[in-house]
């Protein structure tokens, strides 16, 4: 795998933000990127981001992970109604406003394709990436998916992994805007939609790029 290989935390309808991350890291075709889930809800734009992250598959290798809002957002869509008004309250509302629509049912296929294609899990020579957490004794296949899309590091950061990769995650919002480095883990939710930075980190070289709600570069 060569090239940059970069993680982007959660992105939650800030399509602003990941606008100006991308043209601020330039992607070139050796790349591969691998936004970690939450593309959409609670944000103004959830259209916006997914557009992007289809045009950015055109430009380098991408390799998307599903976040527990999008998977919840598919259940809707699939049928499960009971969760229709739990996944409004946790977000849903803003991404109807932003796709014109009332249900997931009416948000383009083509969106939709994007995110039933995404992954659950990326693993390369030193790292792997998950959307929330792991256990540490478990190959990645067997990882039960409520850990890997659901579990809060508010609950506990996981010991190492025994394959002694480093784990790249997101869905925990750190609410003091920094990455949380655990040495062993890092989370990159850097709470874009409470005000914070919608983060990006070239996990080999630890090249960071942070931007706010509005597009605006963390000053360094």
């Amino acid at each position: 795998m060569g090239g940059r290989l970069i993680a982007i935390g959660d992105i939650h309808g800030y399509a602003t933000s990941l606008a100006a991350l991308i043209d601020a890291i330039d992607p070139q075709p050796a790349d591969t990127f691998i936004p970690l889930g939450d593309y959409i809800d609670r944000g103004p734009d959830s259209r916006g981001v997914i557009e992007q992250l289809l045009a950015l598959d055109r430009r380098c290798r991408l390799l998307p992970i599903l976040g527990n809002h999008d998977e919840l957002m598919l259940n809707v869509r699939q049928g499960a109604d009971e969760d229709f008004n739990e996944w409004l309250a946790f977000g849903g509302v803003a991404t109807l406003a932003a796709y014109e629509c009332v249900h997931p049912r009416d948000i383009p296929e083509d969106h939709i394709r994007f995110l039933q294609s995404c992954r659950t899990w990326v693993e390369t020579e030193h790292h792997f990436f998950v959307h929330a957490s792991y256990v540490p004794d478990l190959s990645l296949p067997e990882q039960p998916l409520g850990v890997l899309r659901w579990v809060s590091l508010r609950d506990g950061i996981p010991p190492p992994h025994f394959s002694a990769k480093t784990a790249i995650v997101g869905h925990t919002a750190q609410k003091n805007c920094e990455i949380l480095d655990a040495g062993h883990l890092k989370c990159i939710d850097t709470y874009i939609y409470g005000g914070g930075w919608l983060t990006a980190i070239d996990v080999r070289s630890n090249r960071l790029w942070q931007v706010d709600a509005q597009g605006h570069p963390r000053p360094m």
